[in-house]
């Protein structure tokens, strides 16, 4: 079998050092800029470097996440940050603009890519795409089963989350938060609207009121681990960057030992994982669970591990422990439905008297108002916590030295770990007068190689019978060779290598102001056709097949399909990423275009149109159109002009609601009203307002998406559209 890497996140440098400690083999962080966490503390460069030289001395590889959309004004600053990043060593980036992955391949050929999953890989098509591209390896969409990943015969590394939380929405298709606050998800600024509280109706019927109706649970798949082991994914993920050290240290601990399996006990392990980090648990796509069984609607937080009952007696709060549970004092707790919680900072025996812990009965002071009888949560245990933190790495390096002591030739030191072998020479070999040096006592001082990560396998003598070796001499020797040891380890990285990109300019013909239209029902279809949109999109296939004889007929593809060629037909408009080739195929905004090397390699692939984001501002669209122009020539741009952003995509249906019911919507706290629409495959989210461009292009597309506006309702948003663009 493989082996196979686990890699688990690091927020700050403690993270870091217990990832490695615990037994990680791979590492991802960001820099403070370009990572998919911006709130995460996050790395300096001269914190990058130490980190790289630590996981490196391990020999834990470590990827740097430069995971965001990447704007023209920035693309400077983000190839400088990558060249320091590859001149330092760092084994990996993991990036999902597209622009920014064709411009580092063409830069730093010796660069290691990685397709972040923020580039929605959920096809055969992208990942073949990546593939061509030069990207060593592809994150999956979590969305994706095992066996989905297994059918990709494609040999790409494949790299699927294990562990975290998730997201609602396929990762890079999530506009809910740029849409709500100008807070983007693509940007590393996510503010977590998938997190609050939703009224679900249908018509003016309520179905759900106040629930989390899209907060998924946490994934955790290692009750099927054994399925993953045997699994064709080469790298196993776990999220939380935005986590603790506690947290990260516990739980490469814990999968270390699924991947190694070493016998222990998985149910007092899950009470600890539990009582770290616990919003309820999914063995997630990946492992065949779909629909509302990925929602905890109940709370979107941490709820803890369950360890008792609790009732009202007076000024205190009685706990009646379960069996085999412990509470200490400064344990954190929580009382599961009235949400509250508390730090026990005093506990109470059932005479009244202070302790120390408790597995029985106990008492605590009511301090937060506790008023009816609860379950009782336990949220942190300060013990596990202090048993988690490690000062020194469990997983240590076996190293060979070789001690040579001739009468007359210099003291010579070997060490080698298998990869790399250093040597040294001391002093000549004397004849000892008296007591001779021992394999013994050269011995007690090899092993004296402190706390590094370092442990001798062996070592091997060749002595004359009567030496005699100064210790201090021989110590100082022992610290150079290993000394050197680690930096052969360190050092040792991809040559860096830096090549100069031309680009042509391309003499495309683009033909004045155009009209596209995103139609669902054939009315729709039939006013759009009198008023003589250059395309109309259709979302249903039959009919599609009923008017494709007019050029002007386009069908839209499911979003985030497995295969996106079985769908395609004479005309195309597409939302994911793939090579198009002689395929008459057309771009939708979320293949999020926010630079122009995104857009001149979406022209390279043979797209016929490239669509501008819908989180550019208007002046980044005009930038955007001038400077492509002036440096790649003409491109047939597309913009966003009149409809519903589609905030979210989901897959399966997580709202447990009607397929091709329109009628339902999504109410927020601010009493916001949100389309949602299951179209038998996918969960759509629609933005609570229309969007109407205010502003003109010269020679773009214009693409109108109709939701549910009457044929005389587009006639006149038509009309009033044009009507203005030509007062420009």
């Amino acid at each position: 079998m493989k082996k196979k890497e686990l890699l688990v996140p690091a927020g700050d440098m403690e993270c870091l050092r217990q990832a490695v400690y615990h037994g990680a083999d791979a590492v991802y962080l960001a820099c403070k800029n370009f990572g998919a966490r911006k709130f995460a503390t996050n790395f300096t460069n001269d914190e990058i470097v130490e980190a790289i030289r630590f996981c490196h001395l391990y020999g834990v590889r470590i990827y740097i996440t430069m995971n965001t959309l990447v704007r023209n004004q920035e693309v400077s600053s983000f190839m400088e940050q990558a060249r320091f990043l590859h001149e330092q060593g760092v084994d990996a980036l993991i990036v999902q603009d597209l622009g920014m992955i064709y411009l580092l391949r063409k830069t730093f050929p010796n660069l290691e890519i990685h397709a972040s999953t923020q580039a929605n890989n959920s096809s055969y098509e992208t990942v073949k795409m990546f593939y061509d591209l030069g990207v060593k390896r592809v994150v999956f969409s979590r969305e994706l089963s095992i066996d989905e990943i297994d059918s990709i015969d494609i040999p790409i590394e494949k790299e699927a989350f294990i562990h975290g939380a998730l997201c609602v929405s396929y990762s890079g298709c999530c506009l809910m938060s740029s849409m709500l606050g100008g807070r983007s998800g693509n940007r590393g600024e996510c503010a977590g609207c998938c997190r609050l509280p939703y009224t679900l109706k249908r018509g003016d019927q309520i179905l759900q009121k106040r629930q989390y109706l899209l907060s998924m649970k946490e994934l955790n798949t290692s009750s099927s681990f054994d399925r993953l082991l045997h699994s064709t994914i080469d790298s196993f993920k776990i999220e939380g960057r935005m986590k603790g050290p506690v947290y990260v240290g516990f739980i490469t601990s814990f999968y270390r030992k699924l991947m190694d399996q070493v016998p222990f006990s998985y149910e007092e392990e899950m009470d600890k994982l539990k009582t770290i980090f616990n919003r309820e648990f999914t063995v997630g796509h990946l492992l065949g669970e779909e629909g509302t069984n990925l929602i905890h609607s109940e709370s979107p937080n941490h709820i803890g591990l369950k360890i008792g009952k609790a009732e009202v007696k007076q000024d205190k709060i009685k706990i009646q422990l379960d069996p085999h549970q412990t509470l200490h004092q400064y344990d954190s707790i929580r009382f599961l439905h009235s949400n509250k919680g508390m730090v026990v900072n005093y506990l109470y025996d059932e005479n009244d008297k202070y302790c120390n812990s408790s597995q029985s009965v106990c008492f605590v002071d009511n301090k937060i108002g506790f008023k009816k009888d609860d379950i009782l949560m336990k949220t942190q245990d300060i013990l596990l916590e202090k048993e988690t933190i490690l000062e020194e790495s469990l997983r240590k390096i076996p190293i060979t030295f070789q001690v040579k002591a001739k009468i007359g030739q210099p003291l010579r030191i070997t060490v080698s770990d298998g990869k790399h072998t250093c040597m040294v020479e001391g002093e000549m070999v004397e004849e000892a007068k008296s007591s001779p040096t021992t394999e013994e006592v050269l011995r007690e001082k090899l092993e004296k190689i402190g706390k590094g990560p370092f442990t001798i396998q062996s070592i091997q003598y060749d002595l004359d019978s009567s030496v005699f070796i100064p210790m201090k001499r021989f110590n100082e020797k022992r610290r150079e060779v290993v000394e050197q040891l680690e930096q052969e380890r360190i050092g040792d990285i991809v040559p860096f290598v830096e090549d100069e990109v031309l680009f042509v300019k391309r003499e495309t013909e683009v033909p004045s102001t155009q009209y596209s239209c995103i139609v669902r029902w054939e009315d729709q279809l039939k006013k759009c056709l009198d008023l003589s949109f250059d395309r109309i999109i259709v979302f249903d296939l039959e009919l599609y097949e009923k008017y494709k004889e007019l050029d002007s007929i386009y069908y839209f593809v499911e979003r985030c399909p497995r295969t996106i060629s079985s769908s395609l037909v004479e005309r195309n408009v597409v939302s994911d990423w793939m090579e198009v080739g002689d395929l008459s195929v057309s771009g939708f905004y979320p293949l999020n275009v926010t630079n122009i090397y995104t857009a001149y390699y979406l022209q390279e692939l043979g797209y016929q149109n490239i669509p501008l984001s819908v989180e550019l501002t208007k002046e980044e669209k005009q930038e955007f159109l001038t400077i492509y122009r002036e440096q790649f020539g003409n491109a047939p741009f597309e913009i966003f002009s009149y409809g519903r952003v589609e905030n979210m995509v989901i897959d399966s249906n997580v709202l447990g609601i009607e397929e091709g019911d329109y009628s339902y919507r999504l109410i927020d706290q601010k009493e916001r009203e949100f389309p949602v629409y299951y179209d038998g495959v996918n969960t759509h989210i629609y933005h609570h307002e229309v969007f109407s461009l205010s502003e003109s292009y010269e020679n773009v597309c214009y693409l109108f998406d109709f939701y549910q506006e009457t044929p005389d309702e587009i006639a006149s948003i038509v009309k009033q559209f044009r009507g203005m663009k030509n007062n420009y």
